[in-house]
């Protein structure tokens, strides 16, 4: 991975920064784990001085608090609702349609998937190509804007692809400002480029006055790689990692800013997942589960305690959510559904495999100099109105 960048903004003091969202993690890590701040930041956080340093850092926690599970009006922390790619049950995935629909239903956030075109808009589109959702077998990195807006989906009402600039734009109107999105920033892509194109799109792209982008956006990433750039062109904005594999996941944990959004048949797993959860939380970690659209399923990720569920249906879980509160908490994963877990338990080995066998994670250098970022963000003043592209 290209790391120069990152080293000659460090070394020309440019004022590459990062928001550290679990600074007092980072101290505490624990049985051989490697802290991702450098020694110097560690010896300075544990001196006297950490009055100055504490006051910034709990500005950041308190802005990610929006990630967490939230309490409802019975008392119960439940999870939020996080709608996939929109309300995907009722409308084409990923349009205007989806979002509008999920948070006219009372979505709590939206998730969403990132990809470039030939000239370096950001689009939302799942699949690198866009022959399933819109019947052309083109990939979206080899069309210009002005190709891919004039498609529309295969599935009524045949919505066109819209741009993040166009859904910031609509989470930024008047009685939109509670809703916050999650980007799942496909790992095709490169993340140099992609992490600094999406900080110059919401850096253009004004907030509610109320909310800042910093208080509203969740980065979505799949890999280690991707850090250093989150770090650098988005600073203040929180990152969970995406996947399908608890071992592979584990590999996060060493970064104190990170959270999970994470497969739900590996978290349902006995023994693995509930380590990884307990672990998870252990270090104040939000975590979250895809994609649960059954009933039973859903009741599941509320009793386990997770802090969102993504969901293609919002207004099934948003129900299934207030029985809950209402008492009706039986669960009812069916057998069927149980051999489902084992079946995908099965391929997230291979995955798995895979995974760490391609992305060996970041070099001790790099994690050192990821480290040099985040002690920065304790020596530079936190910029206003949320996110800043560098």
């Amino acid at each position: 991975m290209p790391f120069h960048t990152l080293k000659n903004d460090i070394e020309s003091g440019k004022g590459t920064h990062r928001s550290l969202d679990r600074t007092k993690e980072g101290m505490d890590c624990s049985d051989g784990e490697e802290s991702p701040l450098p020694p110097a930041t560690l010896k300075s956080l544990r001196q006297n001085s950490l009055s100055i340093h504490f006051t910034a850092v709990a500005d950041i926690l308190s802005t990610a608090q929006w990630t967490f599970a939230k309490k409802r009006r019975s008392g119960d922390i439940l999870p939020q609702t996080i709608a996939h790619r929109g309300y995907k049950t009722n409308y084409p995935e990923n349009t205007m349609g989806a979002f509008k629909g999920a948070v006219e239903v009372g979505t709590d956030a939206i998730e969403t998937d990132i990809h470039l075109t030939k000239d370096d808009v950001v689009v939302l589109c799942h699949d690198s190509t866009m022959k399933r959702c819109f019947g052309d077998s083109r990939a979206v990195k080899d069309c210009t804007w002005d190709d891919v807006k004039k498609q529309r989906t295969v599935k009524a009402p045949h919505e066109a692809m819209p741009r993040l600039s166009d859904l910031l734009h609509y989470l930024a109107e008047p009685g939109n400002e509670h809703i916050w999105v999650l980007l799942d920033i496909k790992h095709d892509n490169d993340p140099s480029i992609i992490l600094r194109l999406i900080a110059s799109t919401i850096a253009a792209t004004p907030p509610h006055p109320s909310t800042p982008w910093s208080s509203r956006i969740l980065l979505g990433i799949w890999l280690e790689e991707f850090l250093p750039h989150c770090a650098q062109h988005l600073p203040n904005l929180p990152v969970t990692h995406i996947g399908f594999s608890v071992p592979f996941a584990r590999r996060f944990l060493k970064y104190p800013h990170v959270s999970f959004n994470i497969l739900q048949q590996t978290l349902m797993t006995p023994h693995i997942g509930n380590a990884f959860m307990r672990d998870a939380r252990a270090r104040g970690r939000p975590i979250y589960d895809w994609t649960v659209n059954e009933e039973g399923m859903m009741r599941w990720s509320i009793k386990a305690g997770l802090d969102g569920v993504i969901t293609d249906n919002p207004e099934l879980f948003l129900r299934v959510r207030k029985e809950w509160e209402q008492g009706k908490r039986a669960v009812g994963v069916s057998g069927r559904q149980w051999s489902m877990v084992a079946i995908f338990n099965m391929l997230t080995v291979l995955m798995t495999l895979y995974m760490i066998a391609k992305h060996r994670g970041l070099s001790a250098e790099q994690r050192r100099r990821l480290g040099e970022i985040r002690r920065r963000s304790l020596e530079l003043p936190k910029p206003a109105g949320g996110a800043v592209a560098r």
